[in-house]
Formats: C-alpha cells, sequence, structure tokens
C-alpha cells in the first residue's frame, strides 16, 4: 500500500493566526504518509516537517517570501532519484509551478509525483492546464512508470484542468469515497479545490480527509489522503 497525501499548508500559518510548522508535521505524523505534496511553504519550514518526520524532501521555489524559498515541497519515505521544478507562471499573475519528484519505489519502479498550485483566475488556469498536458511536462516520453498528479487546482467547477486530465488519467472521486462534494475551507466547506490524479497502473484502495480538531485549524485546508496499490 502506498499512502499519498496533498495539503496546501497555508505557509504554516493556521485560522488561529499561529504560524508553526510543528503543527503541521504533528498532523502528518497522525496521517504517517508514504509522500507528502505540500503547496504555500517556505523552505525553512520544509526542512523542519521533514526532520521531525524523518523523510526525504525536494523544495520547488516559486518565488520568494519574507526571504525564503517559497513554493511546493515533496516529502517522501523512500529515496527521491531527481527533481525538477516547472514555471507554470502567467504574466501579471502571482508565480506559480510544477515541482516533479521522482521517487524509487517498490520493486525498482520510480513512480513520478507532480505537486501542483495553479492560479486563482479562470483565463491563468486555462494557460496552466495547457502547459500541463505539453510533452515537456506530464506527457514526456521518458516517463514510462506511474504518475501522480496532486495539489491544490483552484479550480471548484469542471474546467480546462479537469477535462484534460481526467482525459489523460483517473481521477480520485470524493463524492464516491468520502460521500461529499466539497473539502475547502475545512470549517466550512463550499468548494473542492483540492485534487488526486493517477495512472491506471495504480489502483486507489481509499481516499481519506483529516478532520480533527488540530487540522481544522492548522490551515483552510485538509489534508486529503490517497492510498494505492499496484498489480
Amino acid at each position: 500500500m502506498l499512502r499519498v497525501v496533498t495539503y496546501n499548508v497555508h505557509k504554516c500559518r493556521g485560522v488561529d493566526r499561529r504560524t508553526t510548522a510543528t503543527r503541521i508535521a504533528a498532523i502528518l505524523r497522525e496521517i504517517d504518509p508514504d509522500i507528502a505534496a505540500l503547496q504555500e511553504v517556505m523552505a525553512h519550514q520544509v526542512e523542519l516537517i521533514a526532520r521531525e518526520l524523518a523523510l526525504a524532501y525536494v523544495m520547488g521555489e516559486n518565488r520568494k517570501h519574507l526571504g525564503y524559498a517559497y513554493g511546493n515541497a515533496v516529502l517522501s519515505r523512500f529515496p527521491i532519484c531527481e527533481s525538477r521544478n516547472y514555471d507554470l507562471s502567467v504574466r501579471g499573475r502571482e508565480q506559480r509551478g510544477c515541482l516533479r519528484a521522482d521517487i524509487a519505489w517498490k520493486r525498482s519502479k520510480v513512480l513520478h509525483v507532480f505537486n501542483v498550485h495553479l492560479g486563482t483566475s479562470y483565463l491563468e488556469r486555462r494557460h496552466q492546464a495547457r502547459r500541463l498536458v505539453t510533452a515537456e511536462l506530464l506527457n514526456d516520453v521518458s516517463i514510462e512508470s506511474p504518475r501522480i498528479v496532486l495539489g491544490d487546482f483552484n479550480e471548484w467547477s469542471i474546467g480546462l484542468t479537469t477535462r484534460l486530465l481526467r482525459s489523460h488519467m483517473q481521477s480520485a472521486d470524493i463524492r464516491k469515497h468520502l460521500n461529499r462534494s466539497r473539502t475547502y475551507p475545512g470549517f466550512l466547506p463550499l468548494l473542492h479545490l483540492d485534487h488526486i490524479y493517477y495512472d491506471q497502473d495504480l489502483t486507489l484502495e481509499r481516499l481519506s480527509l483529516l478532520r480533527t480538531r488540530q487540522a481544522l485549524v492548522a490551515s483552510d485546508h485538509l489534508p486529503l489522503t490517497a492510498e494505492f496499490t499496484m498489480p
């Protein structure tokens, strides 16, 4: 079983206005993921979280925040062979990116994890969606092993990103697994922003959303966890 979580940690600043990476680490420890994809995180926060959980990590810097590298990160129980950060920024909008981490999984399989954080503008996301499915990124011919694409897509309806990714990959259906259609914000869910897509080589066994008291306070997003097996 492979346990993968996507979590927008909101700079580790909770709804109680406390900024603490230690609290995020405690939440992830409760989930005990093999792979964690974090969005809106700073480099020094990732370093602390990875150290607390004894995980390897890579950071994908999209810009600076308070003098620190800021963007997406992937943490892994397995060795990370290689990583690359793709620029998805659109002129005039906040800098965005997609972090690819190639992870040495069991039986010498390499799992390609793409951690995505898309923009809040409709036109911005359309541009980013087309970029995602290019031969340079998700459809790179050198990728032969399973892919998982996950993160904060900022797409609360079925837009171009959803349609393109569903045409290439399987989608983790929260309605089927969680009996709900909304996950954000944690306290009063109105939208569904956090998504997980995966290749058919993988089988999704379980999808869960951590809604503990601590998780509801630690960020405006909740961690979404998928458990996979591979025939």
